[in-house]
Protein backbone atom coordinates (compact mmCIF):
# COMPACT_ATOMS: atom_id res chain seq x y z
CA UNK A 1 0.00 0.00 0.00
CA UNK A 2 2.37 3.12 -1.09
CA UNK A 3 0.09 4.86 -3.66
CA UNK A 4 -0.97 8.35 -3.13
CA UNK A 5 0.02 8.07 0.65
CA UNK A 6 2.90 10.12 2.81
CA UNK A 7 6.12 10.33 1.24
CA UNK A 8 9.41 10.27 3.31
CA UNK A 9 9.25 13.54 5.24
CA UNK A 10 5.58 13.54 5.61
CA UNK A 11 4.36 13.67 9.00
CA UNK A 12 2.24 10.52 9.07
CA UNK A 13 -1.17 10.68 10.29
CA UNK A 14 -2.53 9.83 14.05
CA UNK A 15 -5.21 7.21 13.55
CA UNK A 16 -7.91 6.09 16.68
CA UNK A 17 -8.73 2.04 16.68
CA UNK A 18 -11.47 1.23 18.16
CA UNK A 19 -12.25 -2.26 19.66
CA UNK A 20 -16.55 -2.95 19.04
CA UNK A 21 -18.67 -5.55 19.91
CA UNK A 22 -18.74 -9.45 18.72
CA UNK A 23 -16.24 -8.47 15.87
CA UNK A 24 -15.21 -11.29 13.56
CA UNK A 25 -12.60 -9.21 12.40
CA UNK A 26 -11.13 -9.74 15.99
CA UNK A 27 -11.36 -13.14 16.39
CA UNK A 28 -9.18 -16.50 15.78
CA UNK A 29 -10.11 -19.87 15.28
CA UNK A 30 -9.55 -21.91 18.48
CA UNK A 31 -6.60 -22.76 19.85
CA UNK A 32 -6.00 -26.86 19.15
CA UNK A 33 -2.80 -28.80 20.49
CA UNK A 34 -0.23 -29.24 17.78
CA UNK A 35 0.59 -32.89 17.18
CA UNK A 36 4.18 -31.76 18.10
CA UNK A 37 2.82 -31.20 21.42
CA UNK A 38 0.83 -34.13 21.44
CA UNK A 39 3.73 -36.12 20.33
CA UNK A 40 5.58 -34.99 22.93
CA UNK A 41 3.63 -36.04 25.92
CA UNK A 42 2.35 -39.41 24.18
CA UNK A 43 -1.42 -37.85 23.70
CA UNK A 44 -3.23 -39.28 20.71
CA UNK A 45 -2.49 -37.57 17.50
CA UNK A 46 -4.49 -35.81 14.97
CA UNK A 47 -5.21 -37.26 11.10
CA UNK A 48 -4.40 -33.99 9.88
CA UNK A 49 -1.05 -34.01 7.26
CA UNK A 50 0.27 -30.82 8.89
CA UNK A 51 0.15 -28.89 12.12
CA UNK A 52 -1.62 -25.81 12.61
CA UNK A 53 1.35 -22.86 12.68
CA UNK A 54 -0.03 -19.78 15.29
CA UNK A 55 1.74 -16.46 15.41
CA UNK A 56 3.68 -16.81 18.82
CA UNK A 57 6.95 -15.11 20.10
CA UNK A 58 10.59 -16.99 20.56
CA UNK A 59 11.42 -16.94 24.17
CA UNK A 60 15.14 -17.16 22.86
CA UNK A 61 17.35 -17.02 19.61
CA UNK A 62 17.58 -19.56 17.53
CA UNK A 63 19.36 -20.88 14.09
CA UNK A 64 18.20 -22.57 11.58
CA UNK A 65 18.62 -23.45 8.15
CA UNK A 66 16.40 -23.51 5.48
CA UNK A 67 16.31 -25.30 2.22
CA UNK A 68 17.62 -23.31 -0.87
CA UNK A 69 14.73 -23.45 -3.38
CA UNK A 70 12.26 -23.90 -1.54
CA UNK A 71 9.80 -21.44 -1.29
CA UNK A 72 8.34 -21.48 -4.74
CA UNK A 73 8.28 -24.49 -7.01
CA UNK A 74 9.93 -23.41 -10.08
CA UNK A 75 12.45 -21.40 -7.77
CA UNK A 76 15.10 -24.22 -8.67
CA UNK A 77 14.82 -23.63 -12.36
CA UNK A 78 16.00 -19.99 -11.74
CA UNK A 79 19.09 -21.70 -9.77
CA UNK A 80 21.41 -19.53 -11.92
CA UNK A 81 19.87 -16.22 -11.54
CA UNK A 82 20.96 -16.71 -7.38
CA UNK A 83 23.89 -16.55 -5.09
CA UNK A 84 25.43 -19.23 -3.94
CA UNK A 85 23.73 -20.71 -0.37
CA UNK A 86 24.75 -20.09 2.95
CA UNK A 87 26.47 -23.79 3.27
CA UNK A 88 24.87 -27.56 2.92
CA UNK A 89 23.93 -30.07 5.12
CA UNK A 90 25.53 -33.90 4.61
CA UNK A 91 22.72 -36.43 5.03
CA UNK A 92 23.65 -36.60 8.98
CA UNK A 93 22.34 -33.26 8.95
CA UNK A 94 26.18 -31.77 9.16
CA UNK A 95 26.48 -28.28 8.61
CA UNK A 96 29.38 -27.59 5.75
CA UNK A 97 30.55 -24.32 4.49
CA UNK A 98 31.77 -25.99 1.26
CA UNK A 99 29.55 -28.60 -0.53
CA UNK A 100 30.69 -32.10 0.68
CA UNK A 101 28.96 -34.18 -2.35
CA UNK A 102 26.39 -33.64 -5.15
CA UNK A 103 23.55 -35.08 -3.08
CA UNK A 104 24.01 -32.41 -0.37
CA UNK A 105 21.45 -30.30 0.48
CA UNK A 106 22.11 -26.49 -0.25
CA UNK A 107 20.78 -23.89 2.92
CA UNK A 108 20.26 -20.14 3.92
CA UNK A 109 21.56 -19.88 7.36
CA UNK A 110 18.71 -17.95 9.82
CA UNK A 111 19.19 -16.06 12.68
CA UNK A 112 15.90 -15.96 14.01
CA UNK A 113 15.44 -13.31 17.76
CA UNK A 114 12.90 -12.77 19.69
CA UNK A 115 12.77 -9.17 18.72
CA UNK A 116 12.02 -10.18 15.43
CA UNK A 117 8.54 -10.68 16.52
CA UNK A 118 5.95 -13.19 15.87
CA UNK A 119 6.79 -16.23 14.27
CA UNK A 120 4.28 -18.98 12.71
CA UNK A 121 4.62 -21.86 15.37
CA UNK A 122 2.61 -25.30 16.29
CA UNK A 123 0.81 -24.70 18.87
CA UNK A 124 2.09 -26.46 22.45
CA UNK A 125 -0.51 -25.70 25.47
CA UNK A 126 -2.36 -28.17 26.76
CA UNK A 127 -5.35 -28.85 29.18
CA UNK A 128 -4.28 -28.12 33.08
CA UNK A 129 -5.32 -31.57 33.30
CA UNK A 130 -2.22 -32.68 30.22
CA UNK A 131 -5.32 -33.34 27.85
CA UNK A 132 -4.83 -31.59 24.85
CA UNK A 133 -7.05 -28.73 23.59
CA UNK A 134 -9.33 -29.52 20.79
CA UNK A 135 -11.56 -26.60 21.48
CA UNK A 136 -11.98 -23.18 23.05
CA UNK A 137 -13.49 -24.35 26.21
CA UNK A 138 -12.39 -27.92 28.03
CA UNK A 139 -15.70 -29.19 27.26
CA UNK A 140 -18.67 -28.72 25.15
CA UNK A 141 -20.92 -25.97 26.83
CA UNK A 142 -18.24 -25.16 29.74
CA UNK A 143 -19.14 -21.99 31.75
CA UNK A 144 -17.46 -18.71 31.15
CA UNK A 145 -14.52 -19.84 33.72
CA UNK A 146 -14.03 -22.91 31.90
CA UNK A 147 -13.79 -21.42 28.38
CA UNK A 148 -10.95 -19.27 26.64
CA UNK A 149 -11.53 -16.59 24.59
CA UNK A 150 -11.11 -16.16 20.82
CA UNK A 151 -11.64 -12.56 20.58
CA UNK A 152 -8.16 -10.12 21.14
CA UNK A 153 -9.42 -7.14 23.84
CA UNK A 154 -7.98 -4.78 21.34
CA UNK A 155 -6.83 -4.23 17.91
CA UNK A 156 -3.13 -4.62 18.84
CA UNK A 157 -2.57 -7.66 18.54
CA UNK A 158 -4.53 -7.67 14.88
CA UNK A 159 -2.81 -4.67 13.23
CA UNK A 160 0.66 -6.50 14.44
CA UNK A 161 0.10 -9.55 12.69
CA UNK A 162 -1.40 -7.86 9.87
CA UNK A 163 2.40 -6.49 8.88
CA UNK A 164 3.98 -9.12 10.57
CA UNK A 165 2.23 -11.85 8.17
CA UNK A 166 0.90 -9.96 5.18
CA UNK A 167 2.42 -10.03 1.84
CA UNK A 168 1.69 -7.52 -0.86
CA UNK A 169 1.29 -7.80 -4.16
CA UNK A 170 4.81 -7.67 -5.08
CA UNK A 171 6.34 -9.46 -2.37
CA UNK A 172 6.92 -6.39 0.09
CA UNK A 173 5.31 -6.38 3.21
CA UNK A 174 2.36 -4.79 3.65
CA UNK A 175 3.23 -1.80 5.97
CA UNK A 176 1.17 0.13 8.53
CA UNK A 177 3.22 1.32 10.81
CA UNK A 178 5.24 3.08 8.49
CA UNK A 179 2.25 4.99 7.14
CA UNK A 180 0.04 6.01 9.95
CA UNK A 181 0.66 5.99 13.84
CA UNK A 182 -1.62 4.21 15.49
CA UNK A 183 -3.42 4.26 19.13
CA UNK A 184 -5.98 1.50 20.28
CA UNK A 185 -8.58 2.07 22.52
CA UNK A 186 -11.89 -0.51 23.51
CA UNK A 187 -15.23 0.71 23.14
CA UNK A 188 -17.71 -2.03 24.55
CA UNK A 189 -14.78 -4.59 23.18
CA UNK A 190 -15.23 -8.27 21.66
CA UNK A 191 -12.85 -9.57 23.89
CA UNK A 192 -12.00 -9.17 28.42
CA UNK A 193 -9.27 -9.98 31.15
CA UNK A 194 -11.11 -11.94 33.55
CA UNK A 195 -7.96 -12.29 36.26
CA UNK A 196 -6.53 -9.60 38.44
CA UNK A 197 -7.36 -6.74 39.95
CA UNK A 198 -9.56 -4.51 37.64
CA UNK A 199 -10.89 -8.08 36.11
CA UNK A 200 -13.84 -7.54 33.43
CA UNK A 201 -17.36 -9.42 33.23
CA UNK A 202 -19.06 -11.04 30.11
CA UNK A 203 -21.67 -9.50 28.93
CA UNK A 204 -21.14 -6.53 31.45
CA UNK A 205 -17.74 -4.67 30.02
CA UNK A 206 -16.76 -6.99 26.75
CA UNK A 207 -19.16 -8.71 24.30
CA UNK A 208 -18.72 -11.94 22.34
CA UNK A 209 -20.42 -14.22 19.94
CA UNK A 210 -18.08 -17.25 20.32
CA UNK A 211 -18.28 -19.36 22.16
CA UNK A 212 -21.80 -19.45 21.20
CA UNK A 213 -23.79 -20.61 24.12
CA UNK A 214 -21.76 -17.80 25.86
CA UNK A 215 -23.04 -15.12 23.35
CA UNK A 216 -23.45 -11.32 25.13
CA UNK A 217 -24.82 -8.03 23.32
CA UNK A 218 -24.31 -4.28 24.87
CA UNK A 219 -27.00 -2.52 25.60
CA UNK A 220 -27.70 1.27 25.33
CA UNK A 221 -26.15 2.04 28.41
CA UNK A 222 -22.66 0.58 26.62
CA UNK A 223 -23.68 2.47 23.11
CA UNK A 224 -23.52 5.92 24.95
CA UNK A 225 -20.33 5.01 26.82
CA UNK A 226 -18.85 4.36 23.24
CA UNK A 227 -20.02 7.62 21.99
CA UNK A 228 -18.81 9.33 24.35
CA UNK A 229 -15.40 7.30 24.25
CA UNK A 230 -14.72 8.10 20.63
CA UNK A 231 -16.05 12.29 21.62
CA UNK A 232 -13.48 12.62 24.12
CA UNK A 233 -10.72 11.10 22.05
CA UNK A 234 -11.32 12.94 18.98
CA UNK A 235 -11.61 16.09 20.80
CA UNK A 236 -7.91 16.13 21.93
CA UNK A 237 -7.52 17.08 17.96
CA UNK A 238 -4.64 14.29 17.80
CA UNK A 239 -6.46 11.55 15.33
CA UNK A 240 -6.56 11.92 11.39
CA UNK A 241 -9.00 9.38 11.51
CA UNK A 242 -11.13 6.57 13.26
CA UNK A 243 -11.20 2.74 12.39
CA UNK A 244 -14.01 1.17 14.42
CA UNK A 245 -14.34 -2.58 14.35
CA UNK A 246 -17.01 -4.84 14.63
CA UNK A 247 -19.06 -7.55 14.16
CA UNK A 248 -20.46 -7.62 10.57
CA UNK A 249 -24.17 -7.80 11.02
CA UNK A 250 -24.07 -4.40 12.95
CA UNK A 251 -21.42 -2.70 12.11
CA UNK A 252 -23.22 -0.25 9.63
CA UNK A 253 -25.57 0.71 12.32
CA UNK A 254 -22.83 1.61 15.06
CA UNK A 255 -21.23 3.84 12.53
CA UNK A 256 -24.28 5.72 10.87
CA UNK A 257 -25.19 6.49 14.95
CA UNK A 258 -21.64 7.86 15.59
CA UNK A 259 -21.85 9.73 12.33
CA UNK A 260 -24.92 11.52 13.95
CA UNK A 261 -23.56 11.96 17.30
CA UNK A 262 -19.95 12.54 17.05
CA UNK A 263 -18.73 16.05 15.98
CA UNK A 264 -15.78 16.09 14.58
CA UNK A 265 -13.72 16.93 10.79
CA UNK A 266 -12.13 13.84 10.22
CA UNK A 267 -13.17 10.51 8.87
CA UNK A 268 -14.82 7.76 10.57
CA UNK A 269 -15.00 4.86 8.87
CA UNK A 270 -15.61 1.11 9.72
CA UNK A 271 -14.67 -2.47 9.20
CA UNK A 272 -16.11 -6.01 9.61
CA UNK A 273 -14.92 -9.35 8.49
CA UNK A 274 -17.11 -12.17 7.49
CA UNK A 275 -13.95 -14.99 8.48
CA UNK A 276 -12.21 -14.98 11.37
CA UNK A 277 -8.96 -13.40 11.39
CA UNK A 278 -6.29 -15.81 10.78
CA UNK A 279 -8.41 -18.36 8.67
CA UNK A 280 -8.88 -19.11 5.31
CA UNK A 281 -9.23 -16.31 2.87
CA UNK A 282 -10.12 -14.09 6.08
CA UNK A 283 -10.91 -10.60 4.65
CA UNK A 284 -10.91 -8.57 7.83
CA UNK A 285 -7.12 -8.11 7.50
CA UNK A 286 -7.23 -6.02 3.95
CA UNK A 287 -10.84 -3.99 5.07
CA UNK A 288 -8.20 -2.64 7.83
CA UNK A 289 -5.71 -2.22 5.00
CA UNK A 290 -8.02 -0.35 2.89
CA UNK A 291 -9.10 2.02 6.01
CA UNK A 292 -5.85 2.79 6.63
CA UNK A 293 -5.07 3.65 2.78
CA UNK A 294 -8.83 5.95 2.82
CA UNK A 295 -7.81 7.96 5.55
CA UNK A 296 -4.23 8.64 5.18
CA UNK A 297 -5.00 9.58 1.26
CA UNK A 298 -7.38 12.43 2.38
CA UNK A 299 -9.75 11.37 -0.39
CA UNK A 300 -12.45 11.95 2.47
CA UNK A 301 -11.48 16.00 2.79
CA UNK A 302 -12.73 18.68 1.32
CA UNK A 303 -10.66 22.01 0.32
CA UNK A 304 -10.99 23.26 3.70
CA UNK A 305 -8.97 19.52 5.29
CA UNK A 306 -12.95 18.22 6.62
CA UNK A 307 -14.73 15.27 6.13
CA UNK A 308 -17.05 15.37 3.47
CA UNK A 309 -18.31 12.06 3.44
CA UNK A 310 -19.56 10.73 7.07
CA UNK A 311 -19.50 7.89 8.63
CA UNK A 312 -18.36 5.19 5.94
CA UNK A 313 -17.95 1.61 6.40
CA UNK A 314 -15.18 -0.50 4.15
CA UNK A 315 -15.24 -3.69 3.31
CA UNK A 316 -14.21 -5.80 -0.29
CA UNK A 317 -12.34 -2.78 -1.62
CA UNK A 318 -14.89 -0.71 -1.41
CA UNK A 319 -16.23 2.25 0.83
CA UNK A 320 -20.14 2.59 1.23
CA UNK A 321 -21.75 5.11 3.00
CA UNK A 322 -22.95 4.30 6.80
CA UNK A 323 -26.57 5.27 6.36
CA UNK A 324 -26.96 3.43 2.63
CA UNK A 325 -25.62 -0.02 3.45
CA UNK A 326 -26.56 -3.44 5.54
CA UNK A 327 -25.44 -6.87 5.36
CA UNK A 328 -27.74 -9.13 3.41
CA UNK A 329 -25.53 -12.33 3.44
CA UNK A 330 -22.95 -14.41 5.35
CA UNK A 331 -20.54 -13.99 2.85
CA UNK A 332 -17.79 -11.73 1.06
CA UNK A 333 -19.48 -9.41 -1.24
CA UNK A 334 -22.43 -9.60 1.01
CA UNK A 335 -23.06 -5.90 1.79
CA UNK A 336 -25.44 -4.19 -0.60
CA UNK A 337 -26.59 -0.37 -1.24
CA UNK A 338 -29.79 0.27 0.40
CA UNK A 339 -32.34 3.26 0.09
CA UNK A 340 -31.65 4.21 -3.87
CA UNK A 341 -29.02 4.28 -6.12
CA UNK A 342 -26.10 6.18 -4.23
CA UNK A 343 -24.31 4.51 -1.38
CA UNK A 344 -20.85 3.93 -2.61
CA UNK A 345 -18.59 7.01 -1.50
CA UNK A 346 -15.44 5.52 -3.10
CA UNK A 347 -13.38 2.61 -4.92
CA UNK A 348 -10.18 1.90 -3.60
CA UNK A 349 -8.49 1.87 -6.64
CA UNK A 350 -6.79 -1.68 -6.56
CA UNK A 351 -3.29 -0.48 -7.26
CA UNK A 352 -4.68 2.93 -7.81
CA UNK A 353 -5.13 5.74 -5.43
CA UNK A 354 -8.81 5.72 -3.70
CA UNK A 355 -11.19 7.55 -5.66
CA UNK A 356 -14.29 9.17 -4.72
CA UNK A 357 -17.82 8.26 -6.47
CA UNK A 358 -20.29 9.56 -4.48
CA UNK A 359 -20.87 12.13 -2.02
CA UNK A 360 -23.64 11.65 0.33
CA UNK A 361 -26.35 14.43 0.17
CA UNK A 362 -27.53 14.08 4.15
CA UNK A 363 -25.67 15.45 7.22
CA UNK A 364 -23.25 14.39 9.10
CA UNK A 365 -20.60 14.42 11.60
CA UNK A 366 -19.55 18.29 12.13
CA UNK A 367 -23.10 18.83 9.97
CA UNK A 368 -25.21 16.78 11.75
CA UNK A 369 -27.90 18.50 13.90
CA UNK A 370 -28.13 15.63 16.68
CA UNK A 371 -23.97 15.92 17.35
CA UNK A 372 -22.97 15.24 20.86
CA UNK A 373 -22.00 19.15 21.18
CA UNK A 374 -25.33 21.01 20.43
CA UNK A 375 -27.68 18.42 21.81
CA UNK A 376 -29.26 19.88 25.02
CA UNK A 377 -28.74 18.94 28.66
CA UNK A 378 -32.54 18.21 29.37
CA UNK A 379 -35.19 17.42 27.46
CA UNK A 380 -38.86 16.78 28.49
CA UNK A 381 -40.34 13.11 28.58
CA UNK A 382 -43.03 10.90 29.40
CA UNK A 383 -44.45 9.13 32.36
CA UNK A 384 -47.26 7.86 33.81
CA UNK A 385 -49.46 4.95 32.56
CA UNK A 386 -52.61 4.48 29.54
CA UNK A 387 -54.94 4.27 32.55
CA UNK A 388 -54.60 6.76 35.10
CA UNK A 389 -52.25 9.85 32.70
CA UNK A 390 -49.28 10.78 30.94
CA UNK A 391 -47.73 13.67 32.35
CA UNK A 392 -44.39 15.90 31.35
CA UNK A 393 -41.13 15.04 33.37
CA UNK A 394 -37.82 16.58 33.21
CA UNK A 395 -34.81 13.93 31.81
CA UNK A 396 -31.62 14.77 32.00
CA UNK A 397 -29.81 13.85 28.85
CA UNK A 398 -26.21 15.57 28.75
CA UNK A 399 -23.72 16.01 31.63
CA UNK A 400 -19.82 16.75 31.26
CA UNK A 401 -18.91 13.67 30.01
CA UNK A 402 -21.49 13.52 27.43
CA UNK A 403 -24.65 10.95 26.76
CA UNK A 404 -26.03 9.54 30.32
CA UNK A 405 -25.58 6.14 30.01
CA UNK A 406 -29.50 5.90 31.73
CA UNK A 407 -30.77 8.18 29.52
CA UNK A 408 -30.64 6.67 25.60
CA UNK A 409 -34.02 6.63 24.44
CA UNK A 410 -35.32 3.24 24.09
CA UNK A 411 -37.04 2.64 20.56
CA UNK A 412 -39.11 -0.53 19.64
CA UNK A 413 -39.22 -1.98 16.16
CA UNK A 414 -42.75 -3.45 15.22
CA UNK A 415 -42.50 -5.08 11.53
CA UNK A 416 -45.69 -5.48 9.72
CA UNK A 417 -47.18 -8.80 8.09
CA UNK A 418 -50.31 -9.53 6.51
CA UNK A 419 -52.85 -12.57 7.89
CA UNK A 420 -52.82 -11.28 11.66
CA UNK A 421 -53.70 -13.40 14.17
CA UNK A 422 -57.37 -11.70 13.81
CA UNK A 423 -58.69 -10.08 11.00
CA UNK A 424 -59.81 -6.70 10.64
CA UNK A 425 -62.50 -6.84 8.39
CA UNK A 426 -65.47 -6.61 10.93
CA UNK A 427 -67.56 -3.78 12.24
CA UNK A 428 -66.48 -4.29 15.91
CA UNK A 429 -62.76 -6.31 15.63
CA UNK A 430 -61.07 -7.74 18.72
CA UNK A 431 -58.02 -6.44 19.60
CA UNK A 432 -55.73 -8.44 18.27
CA UNK A 433 -52.24 -9.79 19.68
CA UNK A 434 -50.22 -6.73 17.76
CA UNK A 435 -52.02 -4.30 19.58
CA UNK A 436 -51.57 -5.52 22.55
CA UNK A 437 -47.86 -6.18 22.50
CA UNK A 438 -47.89 -2.56 21.37
CA UNK A 439 -49.66 -1.25 23.95
CA UNK A 440 -48.03 -3.07 26.68
CA UNK A 441 -44.99 -1.86 25.58
CA UNK A 442 -46.30 1.77 25.28
CA UNK A 443 -47.45 1.46 29.30
CA UNK A 444 -43.65 -0.54 30.00
CA UNK A 445 -41.91 2.98 28.42
CA UNK A 446 -44.13 5.44 30.75
CA UNK A 447 -43.07 2.97 33.97
CA UNK A 448 -39.10 2.93 33.24
CA UNK A 449 -37.77 5.01 29.84
CA UNK A 450 -39.25 8.42 29.72
CA UNK A 451 -37.71 9.10 26.24
CA UNK A 452 -39.35 6.05 23.72
CA UNK A 453 -40.97 5.68 20.40
CA UNK A 454 -41.05 3.00 18.00
CA UNK A 455 -40.25 2.30 14.49
CA UNK A 456 -42.79 0.80 12.09
CA UNK A 457 -41.63 -1.50 9.39
CA UNK A 458 -44.84 -1.47 7.16
CA UNK A 459 -45.23 -2.37 4.01
CA UNK A 460 -43.51 -0.59 1.04
CA UNK A 461 -42.94 2.35 -0.32
CA UNK A 462 -45.84 3.46 2.31
CA UNK A 463 -44.59 2.18 5.61
CA UNK A 464 -48.03 1.65 6.52
CA UNK A 465 -48.78 -1.44 8.59
CA UNK A 466 -52.78 -2.83 9.51
CA UNK A 467 -55.45 -0.52 10.71
CA UNK A 468 -55.41 -2.23 14.14
CA UNK A 469 -51.46 -1.84 14.55
CA UNK A 470 -52.09 1.48 12.72
CA UNK A 471 -54.80 2.45 15.85
CA UNK A 472 -52.38 1.06 18.67
CA UNK A 473 -49.32 2.93 16.75
CA UNK A 474 -51.40 6.21 17.32
CA UNK A 475 -52.11 5.64 20.90
CA UNK A 476 -48.40 6.02 21.04
CA UNK A 477 -47.80 9.11 19.54
CA UNK A 478 -49.92 10.93 21.60
CA UNK A 479 -48.87 9.34 24.58
CA UNK A 480 -45.46 11.28 23.50
CA UNK A 481 -43.83 8.53 21.63
CA UNK A 482 -43.01 9.35 17.97
CA UNK A 483 -43.66 6.66 15.75
CA UNK A 484 -41.39 6.43 12.31
CA UNK A 485 -42.69 4.46 9.08
CA UNK A 486 -40.40 3.04 6.92
CA UNK A 487 -41.01 0.30 4.12
CA UNK A 488 -39.30 -3.17 4.50
CA UNK A 489 -36.36 -4.50 2.54
CA UNK A 490 -33.45 -2.80 1.00
CA UNK A 491 -35.76 0.32 0.95
CA UNK A 492 -34.95 1.24 -2.34
CA UNK A 493 -38.32 4.03 -2.34
CA UNK A 494 -39.55 6.41 -0.09
CA UNK A 495 -41.82 5.84 3.02
CA UNK A 496 -44.31 8.32 2.60
CA UNK A 497 -46.05 11.07 4.94
CA UNK A 498 -49.36 10.03 4.70
CA UNK A 499 -50.61 10.76 8.53
CA UNK A 500 -48.99 13.99 9.57
CA UNK A 501 -48.78 12.87 13.00
CA UNK A 502 -46.28 9.86 11.74
CA UNK A 503 -42.91 10.63 10.90
CA UNK A 504 -41.87 9.14 7.36
CA UNK A 505 -38.61 7.30 7.85
CA UNK A 506 -38.03 8.09 3.89
CA UNK A 507 -35.77 5.72 2.70
CA UNK A 508 -34.16 4.30 5.70
CA UNK A 509 -33.84 0.82 6.90
CA UNK A 510 -35.64 0.10 10.24
CA UNK A 511 -32.67 -0.12 12.37
CA UNK A 512 -31.04 2.68 10.49
CA UNK A 513 -34.67 4.65 11.35
CA UNK A 514 -34.07 3.63 15.33
CA UNK A 515 -31.03 5.38 15.57
CA UNK A 516 -32.25 8.61 14.09
CA UNK A 517 -35.11 8.29 16.32
CA UNK A 518 -32.59 8.01 19.24
CA UNK A 519 -31.07 10.97 18.29
CA UNK A 520 -33.96 13.35 17.31
CA UNK A 521 -35.47 12.26 20.90
CA UNK A 522 -32.21 13.51 22.55
CA UNK A 523 -32.92 16.73 20.88
CA UNK A 524 -36.05 17.49 20.80
CA UNK A 525 -37.86 15.45 23.84
CA UNK A 526 -41.22 13.69 23.86
CA UNK A 527 -43.84 14.60 21.93
CA UNK A 528 -46.60 16.59 24.01
CA UNK A 529 -49.01 13.74 25.28
CA UNK A 530 -52.64 14.24 25.09
CA UNK A 531 -54.74 13.80 28.60
CA UNK A 532 -56.45 10.57 26.73
CA UNK A 533 -54.30 8.93 24.41
CA UNK A 534 -57.00 6.97 22.91
CA UNK A 535 -59.09 9.76 22.12
CA UNK A 536 -56.97 13.47 21.47
CA UNK A 537 -58.51 16.72 21.26
CA UNK A 538 -58.39 18.60 18.00
CA UNK A 539 -56.05 21.11 19.91
CA UNK A 540 -54.30 18.42 20.78
CA UNK A 541 -53.72 16.74 17.33
CA UNK A 542 -52.36 20.19 16.09
CA UNK A 543 -49.98 20.43 18.72
CA UNK A 544 -48.34 16.77 17.96
CA UNK A 545 -48.45 17.67 14.28
CA UNK A 546 -46.46 20.74 14.71
CA UNK A 547 -43.87 19.03 17.09
CA UNK A 548 -43.97 15.81 14.71
CA UNK A 549 -42.99 18.30 12.20
CA UNK A 550 -39.66 18.95 13.77
CA UNK A 551 -38.54 15.13 13.41
CA UNK A 552 -39.40 15.34 9.92
CA UNK A 553 -37.50 17.82 9.03
CA UNK A 554 -34.77 15.75 10.74
CA UNK A 555 -35.58 12.46 9.07
CA UNK A 556 -35.61 14.82 5.59
CA UNK A 557 -32.04 15.60 6.14
CA UNK A 558 -29.99 13.24 7.95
Amino acid sequence: MTDDLPGPGTPRPRIAVFAGPTATILNTPDLVTSNKARARHGLPLCPSRFDTLRPQRLAAPVTLYVEAFSAHPLERDAAGLYAPPDGWLDEDGTFHAEQPSDDATPVYVVELDPADGLYPLPYMGRQADGSAWEETSTAPYAPPGAARQTFYPDARRLYEEIERFGLGDYGTPVELGSVADFEFFRAAPSGGYTTGPESERLGQDFFVYYPYHLQSEPGLADLARATNQVQSVLATGEFAGVQWLEGSPTVDETLYWLGLLVDTKVPLVGHAAQRRHQSLSADGDRNVVDGVKFIASGVALDERGEDRVGACVIVDELVYSARDVTKVDARPGGYEVTGGHGGIVADLGGYGPPQLTYLPARKHTHRSEVRLTVLPERVAGVAGSLGSGVLSVDVGTKDAGGLVPTAVPHVSITKYSRYAATGTGTDDPPVDEEEVEILARIDANLAGAPLSGFVCEGMSPFGMADPTRNAALSVAVFAGMPVVRTGRGNTGGMAYRTDPTFISGNNLTATKARFLLMAALLKFGALPPAANPFAPTPDERAATEKAVGQYQALFDTH
